[in-house]
């Protein structure tokens, strides 16, 4: 990372508010690229990204498939999986942005952010950003595989844009709540396996993999809370057809709540530790 590209107008870090907009944009552009190098120095930490989506959609499809649709219905299954694992694909995407910050810490990285005149949030946000993008590579792959495996969309192709669109949004959400996870524990294990403590739950008691109407009563009044479950039937509305008003606006809601409760705790707890 170049000196320039960090450099903002006199200024100490410890008044990143005095940091203009041009400014606080420019070291985040920098800081992404950083990440994005980092990437390119370990082509492994992809795989999550590149590999997981087609594990998935391969091994959902046609172990439950035939038991969901019946044997020989597998693509109607895959028509009703896709979008889910839109929403499950978020969520995966985003624990590894806790653990990557705690590993940071761990590593040292941090101590040298701790020197430059830069905001501390751009070093949040600028992860956000790389990873935004890795969920969209993640995504635009299993789309791929379900095309190429006879899923079809019933709508328009700006309602399957709506659909990426919305599982970012929420997707990325999410991101702060793992990012003060992965600030708040001592290390990537622990960040990673209270994520999967929650994650768990969150993705099996929801509308990815089975029709809510299927499960037991106090399991299905979960599921309609579960915000998972308005993601995954949005995304299935707008690619499928369907009532889909109801289903966006709450996992926007859901997003804006998400965000506003736990992206002041992250920057909070990142200045302080910083």
């Amino acid at each position: 990372m170049s000196a320039a590209a960090l450099t903002a107008p006199a200024t100490a870090p410890a008044h990143e508010g005095r940091i203009g907009l041009r400014a606080n944009l420019r070291h985040i552009g920098a800081l992404a690229r950083r990440n994005m190098l980092q990437i390119k120095a370990d082509p492994e930490s992809m795989f999550d990204a590149v590999i997981m989506p087609i594990i998935f959609i391969l091994l959902f499809t046609y172990v439950f498939g035939g038991s969901m649709a019946g044997k020989g219905h597998e693509q109607e299954y895959l028509n009703y999986l896709v979008p889910g694992l839109m929403a499950m694909q978020g969520m995966n995407i985003a624990m590894a942005v806790g653990t990557g910050v705690n590993d940071d810490f761990k590593k040292g990285v941090m101590d040298r952010f701790r020197t430059m005149p830069i905001a501390r949030s751009s070093v949040l946000i600028a992860k956000i950003v790389v990873e935004i993008g890795r969920m969209l590579i993640a995504t635009a792959i299993l789309l791929g595989m379900g095309f190429a495996l006879g899923l079809s969309i019933t709508t328009t192709p700006l309602h399957l844009l709506a659909a990426v669109a919305l599982s970012v949004v929420f997707g990325a959400s999410l991101m702060w709540v793992f990012i003060l996870l992965g600030l708040s524990l001592k290390t990537p294990q622990a960040v990673q396996g209270i994520a999967m403590l929650v994650l768990m739950p969150l993705q099996f008691g929801s509308s990815i993999f089975a029709p809510t109407a299927k499960m037991p009563g106090w399991l299905e009044g979960f599921t309609e809370y579960n915000p998972l479950s308005n993601l995954a039937d949005a995304a299935r509305h707008l690619m499928r057809g369907g009532p889909v008003a109801h289903s966006v606006w709450m996992t926007l809601a859901w997003a804006v709540a998400i965000t506003l409760v736990t992206a002041p705790l992250a920057v909070s707890k990142f200045r302080k530790k910083t």
